[in-house]
């Protein structure tokens, strides 16, 4: 998707119809700047994107309701209706696109009343000329770019950090889906399912009497998990909730002077307690690798023992004497000639000394074999003796940790009596909701744990009873054709399901990868970006050798959310080159549109940013004030820049204090008196030479 322009009419603080913004897509010069202060209109103009394409509006965007230009309803008389619509141009896959999604109100003595918003859309034919689409406007958008990964490519530079907050992570891991395909694999897991539930209620038809039985039994286990599994999501949902609830009261209990150096300890604390338990049970997972490797080896001492013990009994017995071998003699025999000339024929005086000599030596491949063994089992008892040396010394690792976590724990108890008792209401009153969550959360993961145990057990019966049912004695052809079809259906689910999880932790590992590379390109603290197996995006310290978690200023958190940002991107474009099914040379392109995306950054983090988004999608449109574009940012960008506009606000305030900018030796007006009593936007296209 490559966007050719935007118009708009009554949007918000454009009044009347704007002129036509065309934008910039070249390769080199693919950057549109649009300059204007606050209050503007330049989070109007993003959401004028996700509005036409989506529907969809930034968290930043108030009053979503009021869309319609204020000065156009006053100008309407009673009765009217005042139109407000978007139109947007792009092209994709050789094919050029126009969306114009518009809406109406009603201007009626009392009261304003909102008609629905209509969508349209023409697409261009060959010959050149615009027709209507043959599928739904809605499916065509969603096909080109999904609405689950829109705020991936029209975002709010200002709260670009909320993308890492832990109520966030649900949303990730279903975009994450529409990359891999695996909502495909999902959809044919469930029809799978259905048609294994189907293929059961036939078999429970013409089955016998036991396997009726043991189909029930499944029936109700499976009924007992779909219940269980739906009260998981709840659970989740509710811990999320109560999670974003408890980091808003730490917050509010962080903010109160006279608890804030307890607070900021114990937050302190507590990123400590979370390190040392991730690394108690990667220690314990060290462990238990040590002794899958080489458990069995500690086991094998009676065996060795006796091995070496055979030996040499085959050694005092002569068998195992190192010098003629038995082969070397039966090959003299055989060939009738000693070593020293002497005819070995049968019977004679050479032929039985020689013959003796058989009986006395040993076989020189069970002395090989035997010398092969002792080496070995010499290496197994040294691996046993590795064996115990690795297990002390992880057990002597989970002991530390887990005393460590003791002491840190004994300190955040301190703590927070001295929060439940201190004299001051307020903090004592946020201490004691503070305890209230623990305790719920603490509810809740037991019921979570349990229910995983009990599922687990449940998923236990239904194989063993699935078994049952394959091993029933069938006699009718058709009882046999449908247990066939049960099994390859099950199989089949076994195997998607299996490709769906194997996939999802091959996009979280490279997605991972690919943030730690441009946060490190962009930030200069020495973190590291983490992806949970939940999504939850974190940044982690491993200064003392431990990964410690990092708690990110607000910069960092906007570092952080634009590299996750860019990573989504690159995924994307993987993404939209393995679907297309011809080589098109724009399948491909995808646009970032951004408002503000210097709010809280320092000096060198603005510069890093600037030379590095230009990079991330093949369009950039980038939405910023006077203070954000000046000095690093426009050293960096002015270079690719192909389009250029300027917001100028009229401001209805008396004697207001008009504002300019200047861009290519010209002055440009932010913002200007209004000739009327009404505030709007204009358009103003900037001329480079």
């Amino acid at each position: 998707m490559k966007l050719t322009s935007i118009k708009l009419c009554n949007f918000r603080s454009f009044y009347g119809t704007t002129p036509e913004m065309n934008l910039a897509g070249g390769d080199i010069h693919n950057t549109t700047i649009i300059h204007g202060n606050n209050g503007a209109g330049k989070t109007s103009l993003l959401n004028a994107f996700t509005w036409v394409l989506y529907e969809k509006f930034s968290a930043a965007f108030a009053s979503t309701e009021q869309l319609v230009n204020k000065r156009a309803i006053a100008q309407t008389e009673r009765g009217q209706a005042v139109e407000c619509w978007v139109e947007v141009g792009w092209e994709h896959d050789v094919t050029r696109y126009r969306v114009k999604r518009s809406c109406r109100v009603y201007k009626n003595s009392t009261e304003l009343e909102a008609g629905k918003t209509q969508l349209t859309m023409w697409v261009s034919g060959d010959d050149g000329k615009w027709n209507l689409p043959t599928q739904p406007p809605e499916d065509i958008i969603n096909q080109i770019l999904p609405a689950s990964l829109h705020q991936y490519f029209f975002f709010d530079g200002e709260r670009i950090e909320e993308i890492v907050r832990s109520d966030k992570k649900a949303e990730i891991a279903e975009a994450t889906k529409i990359f891999l395909g695996v909502e495909i694999i999902e959809r044919s897991i469930t029809h799978l399912k259905g048609a294994k539930k189907s293929l059961e209620t036939e078999l429970t038809a013409i089955g016998d009497a036991e396997t009726k039985q043991l189909l029930r039994q499944q029936e109700k286990i499976e009924r007992e998990i779909d219940s269980i599994t739906k009260r998981q999501s709840e659970i989740q949902q509710e811990l999320e909730y109560q999670q974003t609830f408890k980091k808003e009261t730490s917050n509010r209990l962080r903010e109160l002077s006279a608890a804030k150096e307890l607070q900021e300890r114990r937050q302190n604390l507590e990123s400590q307690k979370e390190a040392n338990r991730e690394e108690l049970r990667k220690t314990r997972e060290a462990l238990k690798k040590v002794i899958s490797a080489r458990g069995y080896t500690v086991l094998l001492s009676d065996t060795t023992s006796q091995f070496r013990k055979l030996v040499d009994d085959f050694k005092q017995r002569g068998e195992l004497t190192s010098g003629i071998s038995r082969e070397f003699i039966n090959e003299l025999l055989k060939s009738k000639r000693c070593i020293c000339g002497a005819d070995l024929n049968a019977g004679s005086h050479h032929h039985n000394n020689v013959q003796i000599w058989l009986e006395r030596a040993g076989s020189s491949t069970v002395e090989e074999t035997a010398i092969r063994m002792s080496a070995q089992v010499d290496e197994i008892d040294k691996q046993a003796i590795v064996f115990w040396e690795e297990v002390d010394r992880e057990q002597v690792r989970i002991e530390q940790l887990r005393q460590t976590i003791s002491q840190l724990e004994s300190e955040l108890d301190s703590i927070q009596e001295r929060l439940r008792k201190d004299a001051n209401e307020e903090i004592s009153s946020l201490q004691k909701r503070l305890d209230e969550i623990e305790t719920k959360i603490d509810e809740l993961n037991r019921e979570q744990g349990a229910n995983q145990q009990r599922i687990a057990h449940l998923e236990t019966e239904i194989d063993a009873l699935s078994k049952q049912i394959a091993k029933q004695k069938l006699n009718e052809a058709k009882q046999v054709l449908a247990q066939r079809r049960i099994n390859a259906t099950q199989d089949a689910i076994e195997r998607l399901t299996e490709v769906k999880n194997r996939q999802e932790k091959q996009f979280r590992l490279q997605l991972e990868k690919r943030v730690q590379e441009i946060f490190m390109e962009i930030s200069v603290a020495p973190y590291i970006p983490k992806i949970s197996d939940k999504y939850e995006l974190t940044l982690v310290e491993n200064t003392a050798g431990i990964e410690a978690p990092v708690a990110a200023s607000t910069g960092e958190n906007q570092i952080l959310s634009l590299s996750f940002i860019a990573s989504i991107i690159d995924r994307v474009r993987e993404w939209s080159e393995k679907r297309k099914m011809m080589m098109l040379p724009d399948s491909s392109t995808f646009p970032i549109v951004m408002d503000s995306p210097f709010g809280s950054l320092d000096e060198i983090s603005r510069r890093h940013i600037a030379q590095t988004i230009p990079k991330l999608a093949n369009q950039l449109i980038v939405l910023v004030t006077k203070t954000q574009w000046r000095g690093e940012v426009e050293e960096e960008i002015a270079e690719r820049i192909g389009r250029e506009y300027v917001l100028t606000y009229y401001s209805s305030k008396p004697d207001c204090e008009q504002d300019y900018i200047e861009l290519g030796g010209e002055r440009y007006p932010l913002v200007r008196q209004s000739p009327n009593e009404f505030e709007y936007t204009e358009i103003i296209e900037v001329e480079r030479g």
